[in-house]
């Protein structure tokens, strides 16, 4: 039997009991831990965030290294001097996807779901970077894909493994703010602004532009502008600030009150710019009720939108308020604060019944090679991308979108289709396998 097809197996065999409240207890990995067990791991992308999710399964056996910078794919070699190397990942899963068991996709944006769907349609288990896709339309696919074909997945929300976010979800689950029924996230960060060149530069020798374009239309390589650190601001390539940092920041409300889809979306910024995102954006979220709370709005604020007061309260930085019918909970990263402070002086959390995570990469790896499923795995994280680049395609319509997720698609705005879906270059489609 192939290796990576008895880690399926054995994952399904023992998904059910394998978790402790759906995450990894310590003790059950370490008795599943074998210290001569290791996957076999895929790259893609070795520099800059990449270089760091590289860090986090450098303990495995990591067997193919792909980039389009030749540069970072040698110093990456250096590194694992016996993994083969590649400049185009079509090419490496198609070489090694056999002799592999899981992929860590970490390009720029729109990369992430032409990679992740042929590693998932080989098999492979697969880690990708948040955002999860570029579009709303890549985000159900990739989720569905990885269902149907039984693998691991995980998205690169690291922070959700912090045990900040653990006490937070307790808390208001406990009802220690009593109902919520709000909650706001901003982030002081802007990713956006500038006009596309009108003139072009002579592409390096150590970059293959193409291959970094990929799916994207075709354009003129200009130094600084796009590869490596600005592709954020372009719309062919990012999302701005919401598809930077709405997976991080907003995934706390929807994990603590078990968000899924919103009913409608607004978003307010200045004048859609054809080429690049906005400055500074705020997007209203619509979430209906479920078993367990009343209505949710969730608003975001970004960039030059970002408050100095919320709640009434005095605010800086980034973070999350939940608005409840006892009081308000300010959360970060790193710590959380109870408003009014004087009503919860004395307020004493309830014991913790999330337990601590081993590691938001090693939490992939144990359920990889022992069964389980991790907390960001792509139904999760698949749901809460769709709804982050729902406030993209609100603010670029300019319509309030009345939110159909079931047939994916904005009810009496035909506008939404070309942003919820895209157009890619021939031979960069993104197609689930056919069963």
């Amino acid at each position: 039997m192939k290796r990576r097809a008895f880690l399926k197996q054995s994952t399904a065999a023992v998904a059910a009991s394998s978790l402790a409240g759906g995450v990894w207890s310590e003790t059950k990995a370490q008795e599943s831990r074998s210290a001569n067990e290791k996957l076999k791991v895929l790259c893609v992308g070795t520099a800059n965030r990449a270089g760091a999710n590289i860090s986090g399964v450098a303990g495995e056996d990591i067997v193919g290294l792909c980039d389009i910078d030749s540069r970072y794919l040698e110093m990456a070699k250096a590194k694992f001097p016996s993994a083969k190397t590649y400049r185009d990942y079509r090419e490496m899963i198609a070489a090694e996807a056999d002799k592999a068991d899981a992929i860590v996709v970490a390009t720029a944006d729109h990369q992430h779901a032409p990679a992740s769907i042929r590693a998932i349609n080989a098999g492979l288990h697969c880690y990708c970077e948040k955002p999860l896709t570029h579009t709303v339309a890549e985000a159900r696919i990739i989720a569905e894909a990885a269902k149907r074909q039984g693998v691991v997945t995980q998205m690169g929300t690291q922070i959700h493994a912090g045990d900040n976010y653990r006490r937070v979800v307790e808390i208001i689950q406990a009802g220690g703010i009593g109902d919520v029924s709000e909650v706001i996230v901003w982030v002081a960060k802007g990713w956006g602004g500038g006009e596309r060149p009108g003139d072009s530069d002579p592409v390096p020798e150590h970059l293959d532009w193409d291959l970094w374009l990929g799916p994207a239309p075709r354009r003129p390589y200009k130094e600084g502008v796009y590869h490596p650190a600005q592709w954020r601001r372009w719309w062919d390539f990012g999302q701005g600030t919401l598809g930077d940092m709405g997976c991080h920041y907003m995934d706390l409300p929807f994990w603590a009150l078990d968000l899924r889809h919103p009913t409608t979306v607004t978003a307010k910024g200045p004048d859609v710019h054809r080429e690049t995102c906005p400055m500074g954006l705020t997007v209203d979220y619509q979430f209906p009720a479920n078993d367990q709370r009343g209505p949710v709005r969730l608003t975001w604020h970004d960039g030059r939108h970002a408050p100095k007061e919320v709640a009434g309260e005095s605010v800086k930085g980034s973070g999350v308020m939940f608005v409840g019918s006892e009081g308000n909970m300010l959360a970060t990263y790193g710590n959380y604060t109870l408003y009014p402070k004087d009503k919860f002086a004395n307020y004493t959390p309830p014991e913790p019944t999330i337990p601590s995570s081993i590691g938001h990469h090693q939490e992939w790896i144990e359920a990889c090679k022992h069964g389980g499923t991790t907390t960001c795995n792509f139904d999760y994280s698949g749901a809460l991308t769709e709804s982050v680049l729902l406030g993209t395609v609100a603010y670029r319509t300019g319509k309030t979108l009345r939110w159909d997720a079931k047939t994916l698609s904005a009810i009496d705005c035909p506008e939404a289709d070309e942003l919820i879906n895209k157009t890619y270059r021939k031979g960069w489609e993104v197609t689930p396998a056919t069963v």
